[in-house]
């Protein structure tokens, strides 16, 4: 359903149609940036760019469609993509002296003008902005995204050597980083490294050397330790592509004197023979000459990194020795410390004297404590003793009782019953008291 207003010519609804307008230039944009980040749009050579576009009429072509003919609003959607900062013009990027982030990039469309011929019906209301000229225009989100996955993955080390590539190196590196089968373009490797070194200041670069900075590293100029650095790393890199395909021909000659021995051809099976054991003894000067050239590049790296420890340890004597400056030496300590101590008794004789102050306030008169006392003991006593004097006027009173029902019945005739014992006052009285 969009594909109609997409590919029609909405340059005149920037006015009439603003939100109309809008949406069809932010699809087109999207889209544009998104397939020239798959390599889908035509460049010059035979490799794709991925980090610019060029216009005209290839891209016309490759946009056309059966059914719905060309894009007639492209024009448009380029000049509104470098208002907003989105493209740039190719040349403008690559020569200014500047970031880009420290201007404003702005193009003056045709559409303007052929806006106003339109409403005076001077041209054609069927044409847009015009045709599509010849330009190349950096694409910035595809820039932007491309350098950040490039400093992440090569920019990391914490060793110099790690963070010294030659230029070979670093496009075969950043060619994989960035999904690129046929690796960088010759203009993709350009703008990136434009980029990296002008607008981030991540990295310091000559035709041959590629180096990224260390934090907070300000120089710009590659070293001479640098250069030979990257050319050792180059020469290591060509041996091993030799050794490579060294190995590769020796196996391949080892098959041909076989089959040449098998199809009973003694001539053939020699000269193969001869050209492996030749082979194979460049490859031994090869492998030997590799050996050496990385026992170099191993005490180089030992030595970057005893640079390293060093250039930490005299910083760390530096800032030690500014501390034991503003410390004022062991006297100044000693001083400190004595004069704190004094500090804390003071601290403690304060807090002495509120404590004694607060318990002279609140002076309790221990006699009248005494008394108070007293009084609740007699209390308690009397209380106990009234008590014991009731239970006791209880017992008496059941004494008598059972004493009164034992006469009753024996003035009453009992027949042949034997009377009880008698029972003994005193003894009733002494077993009640006691319990």
């Amino acid at each position: 359903a969009r594909l109609p207003s997409l590919y029609s010519d909405f340059t005149l609804q920037r006015y009439s149609n603003p939100d109309g307008f809008a949406a069809n230039i932010t699809a087109w944009i999207d889209a544009l940036i998104k397939a020239a980040r798959a390599g889908l749009l035509p460049s010059d050579g035979a490799d794709r760019d991925t980090l610019s576009l060029r216009t005209g009429e290839t891209l016309l072509r490759s946009l056309e469609t059966k059914e719905w003919g060309r894009p007639m609003a492209l024009r448009t959607v380029i000049d509104e993509a470098v208002s907003q900062q989105k493209m740039i013009p190719y040349q403008d990027y690559i020569t200014a002296r500047k970031s880009i982030h420290s201007r404003k990039w702005t193009v003056h469309p045709q559409w303007l003008f052929s806006w106003g011929l339109k409403r005076l019906g001077l041209l054609d209301s069927s044409t847009g902005a015009g045709p599509l000229p010849t330009a190349s225009f950096v694409i910035l989100p595809n820039l932007e995204e491309a350098a950040s996955n490039i400093v992440k993955a090569m920019g990391s080390p914490s060793n110099q050597i790690g963070r010294i590539y030659p230029m070979s190196m670093f496009s075969t590196e950043a060619g994989k980083i960035l999904k690129s089968h046929n690796g960088l373009t010759e203009s993709d490797l350009q703008l990136i490294l434009t980029y990296l070194a002008r607008d981030k200041s991540k990295i310091i670069y000559d035709a041959k050397t590629v180096k990224f900075k260390a934090a907070g590293e300000t120089s710009s100029m590659l070293s001479t330790q640098d250069k030979t650095i990257a050319s050792l790393k180059t020469l290591i890199a060509d041996i091993n592509e030799q050794i490579a395909i060294l190995s590769t021909r020796i196996q391949t000659l080892s098959e041909s004197a076989l089959k040449a021995i098998n199809n009973k051809n003694r001539t053939s099976a020699l000269a193969a023979l001869r050209s492996k054991k030749l082979s194979e003894t460049i490859l031994t000067q090869r492998s030997e000459k590799l050996a050496q050239l990385e026992e170099i590049y191993g005490k180089i790296e030992q030595a970057a990194d005893q640079v390293a420890i060093i250039r930490v340890m005299e910083a760390s004597t530096g800032v030690l020795r500014n501390l034991h400056a503003q410390i004022g030496g062991i006297e100044k300590v000693e001083d400190v410390i004595e004069s704190l101590r004094d500090e804390m008794g003071k601290v403690d004789e304060i807090g002495g004297a509120i404590e004694a102050g607060a318990q002279g306030d609140s002076v309790i008169d221990e006699s009248a404590v005494d008394e108070e006392f007293e009084s609740l003991e007699r209390q308690a006593n009397a209380r106990e003793e009234e008590k014991r004097a009731g239970q006791t006027q209880e017992r008496l009173v059941n004494i008598a009782a059972v004493r009164q029902t034992k006469e009753t019945q024996q003035e009453e005739p009992s027949g042949d019953r034997a009377p009880d014992p008698p029972v003994e006052e005193g003894s009733v009285v002494e077993m009640s008291v006691a319990g």
